[in-house]
């Protein structure tokens, strides 16, 4: 039951229950799908047609190359521009893989290389170029001897494709193919071209990049056309910088090609794109909107134990227990033993030291390791009471409280002239006891004295809240407000000293480099050696070691033990004074504390992460998870607003398509702008997005006066459609004019190019 169906009566941290189980989608990304054995039909029946009528149809894409014969309805092949080499030093072979065979490898993945320069349809690296055409021409069945071609080539382009690209093109095409000829032509045109398109404007929005062209008369004016640097490329990119960003710490791998896949799946252009910005992270109905990518993980398996396993185990631990409390008791006796023998020996010396001379009395206590008299009738004392309490304990009898025995300082009054040298050596440690008899004392009624004023405060407190009850409210409002503070600057602080570029943090980096330097700045030390002394003073001033606490603090979040007692004392204060405040204030609720703030069904961020369901850090299913929320409208939006979402200096598609229509087209002479309203044609992968058409149309109308007939269409398919026209294109009288024979090759050089209505044009 979604949220919307639910009785708002139900707390919000229950409503999760009553949803049904997420829906999760494993991520996708390129893979190796089977292998293509060579296809000698095609070319067989190439050559039982009659001559120039066939030619090789290559539709040269960033993202995918796709090839086949003219006379037929699809290509052949569709394979990405890309190729892998490497190595095996085990083996002493070298392995060369191209388009999806890339995949097939693990070794081959690292070292994948593509034909394209990134995020543009300009071919840069023409070796991996010329093994993508290896592999097309040998999947094609032409795979000669001599190595040659024996049919035309019809080979798509970019718009306004450098000179020196087509120049290289043409060279690998005549002199390692050998090619009979080569024309080249526009992709989108070739698509318009095959959907019927004669006067209109072309919105070609590809992997690369997005086009407008407008066409009169089936003839491209190139010179108006205008492009947007955004294609698939960028989205998917753009859509990964999001997830890292919003995902820091995500264990799985992420890559180019599942945000590719993520963006075709999940992403669509909103209708009005700030009014469901507002609303799409709202609880109701979130669990509709967003997507859940799950990605692999690796379960942690608990084995679960039957009944009588545990009995088993709980038997074991008791027999365990038994043992060991046996051993224990044993022990016990045995030290028992030991220390009754050590009092009988001690007694027995005791006894011997009566009526003894002073040297017999020294032997006596020197063979017993004892110093003095005194320390012997310690020693008996202490085992007396050892052994009476160790007997009390076995018997299971109560211990009774030992009466302490009042110190003796009786010697601190002697002067040092009137005592030997034992007796002063016995003074120094009757000081010393003093001095700690002293500050137990002083700790013990600094203790009471905390506790009388602690119960003084709560009786003061107390009189207050019966005498005057509002006024006591309002000063625990106010101190809730200022603990509340201390909470947001303690939190602030952190946050900065996490931002190596805040102030707080280049301060305590400053610190810390002065600490370390061999002569610091500031501070008592600083201005001893500015005078030349090397003394080092540091510490003699209190206020000195406040430097280690700046240093300190925030610097490793939750490791400092004071930090963590601060913070706690902070949130029980917090807690302390919420609890009076639910008590005694009507208008102060549950609502109203810290804890129901923190909650995570009222925190905005939760929902962007983690949808309308709580999260389990300590599940690795949840933890390997992405839920695209926003994104699924953001990435697409940047093609309508690419300067306020993805900072890209350029105009949205609405406004280059105004510009078209009302400025460049209306200046010309002979030109009616209603014949280009009537057909603006939608072509390329990127226009697949959902609302495409429709948003381009509320945003074209709000450019045209009221009435002006504006119709947009789609192309059959936005995929294919570049390769069936240029194969429907292929042996025509135009494609006839427009190729560049091998002869023409060498006689006017590999710059030489033939224009026509579907191709570029060296003006």
């Amino acid at each position: 039951m979604a949220p919307s169906a639910v009785d708002e009566a139900v707390n919000r941290r229950d409503i999760w229950k009553t949803l049904p189980p997420p829906t999760l989608y494993p991520v996708k990304e390129a893979k190796f799908e089977k292998y293509l054995t060579p296809q000698v039909d095609g070319h067989e029946r190439a050559l039982a047609r009659p001559a120039g009528t066939t030619a090789i149809v290559i539709d040269n894409g960033s993202s995918s190359v796709r090839a086949g014969w003219s006379f037929e309805s699809k290509p052949r092949l569709a394979i990405p521009p890309i190729m892998a080499k490497y190595r095996d030093r085990k083996l002493g072979k070298t392995f060369s893989f191209a388009g999806q065979d890339c995949y097939a490898d693990t070794t081959a993945r690292g070292h994948i290389r593509n034909a394209f320069e990134a995020g543009t349809g300009i071919v840069s690296n023409w070796d991996v170029m010329e093994h993508v055409l290896d592999h097309i021409f040998i999947k094609l069945g032409i795979n000669g001897a001599d190595g040659a071609i024996d049919m035309p080539i019809v080979m798509t382009e970019a718009v306004a494709n450098l000179p020196y690209s087509r120049k290289s093109m043409t060279e690998i095409l005549f002199e390692c193919y050998g090619a009979p000829g080569v024309a080249y032509g526009i992709d989108s045109l070739f698509s318009y071209r095959h959907n019927k398109g004669n006067t209109g404007l072309v919105v070609s929005s590809s992997y690369s990049s997005t086009h407008l062209i407008p066409v009169y008369n089936q003839k491209a004016m190139l010179a108006q056309s205008i492009r947007l640097n955004w294609g698939g490329w960028h989205a998917a990119e753009y859509l990964l910088k999001l997830i890292r960003l919003k995902y820091a710490g995500f264990p799985g791998k992420m890559n180019s090609s599942q945000a590719e896949n993520m963006v075709r799946d999940f992403c669509y252009l909103s209708k009005d794109y700030d009014q469901e910005l507002k609303g799409y992270l709202d609880w109701t109905g979130l669990e509709d909107r967003e997507r859940i990518v799950q990605y692999p993980y690796t379960e942690e398996v608990i084995v679960q134990k039957t009944e009588e396993e545990l009995a088993k185990i709980a038997e074991r631990k008791k027999e365990s227990g038994r043992r060991l409390q046996e051993q224990a008791a044993k022990m016990r006796l045995d030290r028992l033993l030991k220390k009754e023998q050590e009092l009988e020996y001690y007694k027995d010396v005791q006894r011997k030291l009566v009526d003894q001379n002073k040297k017999e009395t020294k032997r006596l206590l020197d063979d017993a390791e004892v110093k003095d008299e005194a320390h012997l009738d310690r020693l008996v004392k202490d085992l007396e009471r050892t052994i009476k309490r160790a007997r009390t304990k076995d018997l299971g009898g109560e211990q009774e409280e030992e009466q302490a025995e009042a110190p003796d300082f009786s010697l601190l009054d002697i002067p040092d002239d009137q005592l030997d040298e034992a007796g002063l050596k016995q003074k120094r440690q009757q000081r010393l006891q003093k001095s700690n008899h002293d500050a137990r004392a002083r700790a013990k009624a600094e203790k009471e004295a905390e506790k009388a004023r602690i119960a003084e405060e709560a009786r003061l407190d107390e009189e207050r809240r019966t005498n005057d009850l509002e006024g006591w409210l309002e000063d625990k409002r106010q101190a809730r407000l200022a603990k509340l503070a201390l909470i947001k600057e303690r939190d602030r602080l952190k946050a900065d000293l996490g931002n190596r570029k805040s102030l707080a943090s280049q301060i305590r980096m400053k610190n810390i480099a002065n600490l370390a330097s061999d002569t610091p700045f500031g501070g008592a030390a600083g201005r001893k050696r500015r005078r030349g002394g090397d003394d080092d003073d540091f510490g003699a001033d209190d206020a000195d070691w406040g430097v280690y606490r700046s240093v300190a603090m925030g610097a490793n979040k939750g490791d400092s033990d004071d930090d963590e007692e601060g913070e706690e004392d902070l949130e029980a204060s917090v807690r302390a004074l919420e609890a009076d405040l639910l008590e005694y204030d009507k208008n102060f609720t549950y609502e109203n504390t810290l804890e129901a703030q923190k909650d995570w069904t009222k925190s905005l961020l939760h929902a962007f992460r983690y949808g309308p369901r709580p999260f389990d850090s300590g599940s690795p299913a949840e933890t390997h998870r992405i839920h695209l929320n926003v994104e699924r409208i953001r990435v697409p939006e940047v093609l309508f607003q690419p300067s306020a979402i993805a900072g890209i200096d350029q105009a949205g598609i609405v406004e280059i398509a105004g510009d078209i229509l009302n400025q460049r087209l209306s200046g010309i002479q002979g030109l009616d702008r209603d014949d280009f309203l009537k057909d603006i044609f939608l072509t390329g992968g990127n226009t697949l997005f959902q609302n495409f058409d429709d948003r381009l149309r509320t945003g074209l109308q709000s450019l045209l006066p009221a009435g002006s007939p504006l119709v947009i269409r789609r192309a059959s398919d936005a995929i294919l459609d570049a390769w069936r026209g240029a194969a429907g294109w292929a042996g025509t009288q135009e494609w006839k004019k427009a190729t560049i024979t091998k002869e023409e090759y060498q006689e006017k050089g590999a710059e030489y190019i033939k224009e026509h209505d579907l191709g570029n044009s060296l003006s």
